[in-house]
């Protein structure tokens, strides 16, 4: 009887705990609020849905607050979108009139912080709120 008891204890045990993922790479996407080069950056892109939106601000400091409250296709946005795809690690950007980016992509920062590109002609992207030094 005590092993039975032990058997659906063990078995109760072993049902309600999560198979170990931290052996799983995490996966990360290009899709939300992004700022070139640092927090007090001048131009922030919105990447949703398969359109990249740019947006810029002149106010410094308070750019931040306004980026905050942009929405993808809220007006606010500089005339004309990019349509983008990820795939695989490469960003591919449709800059239009038969141009592109297509360049590997590398996540930093807990998926904050990327590096689009090659070394030396690549560039940072900041996820807006990252708080990646």
């Amino acid at each position: 009887m005590k092993k039975l008891l032990l058997l659906a204890v063990l078995t109760l045990v072993t049902m309600s705990c999560d198979p170990d993922d931290s052996n799983e790479p995490a996966v990360y996407n290009m899709e939300g609020k992004w700022l070139s080069a640092s927090n007090l950056s001048n131009t922030m892109y919105i990447f949703e849905n398969g359109v990249r939106y740019t947006y810029y601000c002149t106010d410094g400091l308070s750019c931040l607050a306004q980026y905050d409250s942009f929405e993808a296709a809220d007006g606010n946005h500089i005339p004309g979108t990019n349509d983008y795809t990820f795939e695989n690690g490469i960003l591919t950007i449709d800059l239009n009139f038969g141009n592109e980016l297509v360049a590997p992509v590398t996540f930093e920062c807990d998926g904050d912080k990327v590096y689009v590109g090659t070394t030396p002609n690549g560039f940072y992207l900041y996820r807006l709120g990252a708080n990646c030094n």
